[in-house]
């Protein structure tokens, strides 16, 4: 039964007292239910190692859905009593949790869905810890794709079986109201139309599909919706599951994130956001820019109400002056219109239905889709790796798209994740350099999101955690 920690005294006039923290014993729900003793003892040995650590802050990014921050250091401090250990029963485990958010409870019982998420955690860093970590050489390209496919088949998510469907959608997490009911229609006009839903997970453009998809299925009966979503150690906490996800994988860093969404779209619309997105957008663009890829059909469609075409403007001229107007072909804009957006990615459906067909490839998992190594390989974001960063028009088209992918996933990291919040409070701005030209158009791109509050969540002032040098 769950117990209150510290309490929280509202007004004088209510006697009415609300929790901050709450105590609790959770069962699983969705995964983990059955357990053989040999991975009850992996569990339980693993508190012993790094796993503990990376669990705890997974679980409490989960638990903290709906935080009015996305400061991965305020977080963890605002909760730095919190633990959760994993207790063994006779037919699996159970986690006993301390000082947890007591928004995740209703009535003294945890959310449904915040505790499926939850054991979702659980299984999905317990398996690559003892299933993909040292099994795969993340040095080679076909290894890493196979590592992907695993965790996503051990997550069930490639278990549907039907025609091609899934729509995954990417935009900011800290978008403005205006923007995020535009999400919210686009969702509703794809789930009219039978297609499921795949974002980040988080708040923002990651729910505002999922919201709206809600509403199209139900108005068409379709009760089994998918509303996946896809999301990282390292960028958890900044955006925590939102409770529309029925199905949730944590990869183990950004580039196999990445893979995951490429990976499972049949279509990709992009919303507006700020570096989260364009890093997003970077790494599609050099998916794309391969030669291999030039017969693979993907709809792409960037998309926002009127009020946004500023920001696609800014966005396609930056990649076509970085990386050519090659890289903007496969790209459409359709501006102020939901219903158009949905009825591009119904109509590039049946191309990419065909054309699996044809090669006798997966619906669920595109296989031949080329993905670079130079996209698969884990960026590790410091400052020594930072302003070591290419970013020179010298090199070839995909590679330099590479590069400017990890400048913004730096970028990101500065902002919102502990490890790099805690390395620019000790050492500053990261430094990033390179060819003039590519430099001027990073600050102006760069600068319009600061200016359209598109780095951080609004109501909060933003400090810029980069320098620009020519």
């Amino acid at each position: 039964m769950p117990s209150c920690g510290a309490w929280n005294r509202q007004s004088v006039e209510s006697s009415i007292v609300i929790p901050d923290f709450v105590d609790a014993r959770v069962g699983p729900r969705g995964s983990l239910e059955n357990l053989s003793q040999a991975e009850i003892g992996k569990l339980l040995d693993s508190r012993q190692g790094g796993l503990y650590t990376l669990f705890r802050k997974c679980a409490l990014a989960v638990l903290n859905t709906g935080a009015d921050t996305d400061n991965a250091k305020e977080i963890f401090a605002r909760y730095s009593d919190f633990q959760v250990e994993i207790l063994r029963e006779a037919w699996g485990v159970k986690l006993q949790i301390r000082n947890a958010p007591a928004a995740a409870f209703v009535d003294g019982e945890m959310i449904r869905g915040i505790k499926e998420h939850l054991f979702a955690v659980l299984r999905d860093v317990i398996y690559t810890a003892n299933e993909i970590s040292g099994r795969f050489d993340f040095a080679e390209s076909a290894s890493v794709t196979n590592a992907v496919f695993h965790i996503l088949r051990n997550a069930r998510v490639l278990d549907f079986k039907a025609r091609p469907n899934l729509i995954v959608c990417w935009g900011g997490h800290s978008i403005g109201e205006l923007e995020y009911q535009y999400t919210k229609k686009v969702g509703y006009e794809l789930g009219l139309r039978g297609l499921d839903v795949c974002t980040g997970c988080g708040p923002g453009a990651m729910k505002g599909p999922m919201k709206g998809a809600t509403i199209g299925h139900a108005k068409q009966r379709i009760w089994h919706g998918r509303y996946i979503g896809v999301t990282e150690p390292g960028i958890i906490a900044a955006e925590p599951p939102n409770p529309i996800v029925n199905q949730l994988v944590i990869m183990p860093d950004m580039e196999k994130r990445l893979e995951a969404f490429v990976r499972l779209a049949h279509g990709i619309v992009l919303f507006p956001g700020g570096a989260g997105t364009a890093e997003e957008i970077l790494y599609l663009a050099g998916i794309l820019l391969d030669p291999a890829n030039r017969d693979q059909p993907l709809p792409v469609v960037l998309t926002g109400p009127r009020t946004s075409a500023p920001y696609f403007e800014q966005m396609t001229r930056f990649i076509g002056s970085t990386l050519g107007p090659r890289a903007l072909e496969r790209f459409t804009v359709i501006i102020d219109d939901p219903a158009a957006v949905a009825r591009h990615m119904v109509r590039g459906m049946d191309a990419v239905r065909e054309f699996r067909r044809e090669r006798n490839d997966s619906y669920n998992f595109n296989w031949l889709l080329a993905v670079n190594l130079e996209l698969q390989r884990h960026f590790e974001v410091t400052h020594e790796s930072m302003s070591g960063l290419e970013l020179r028009r010298s090199q070839p088209a995909h590679v330099l798209a590479a590069n400017l992918r990890r400048a913004f996933s730096g970028v990101v990291t500065g902002n919102v994740k502990e490890s790099g919040i805690h390395a620019i409070e000790r050492h500053g701005p990261y430094e990033l350099s390179g060819d003039r030209e590519i430099m001027h158009l990073l600050d102006e791109l760069l600068t319009a999101f600061v200016e359209q509050r598109r780095m951080r969540l609004p109501g909060t002032a933003y400090r810029p955690c980069y320098r620009l040098v020519a």
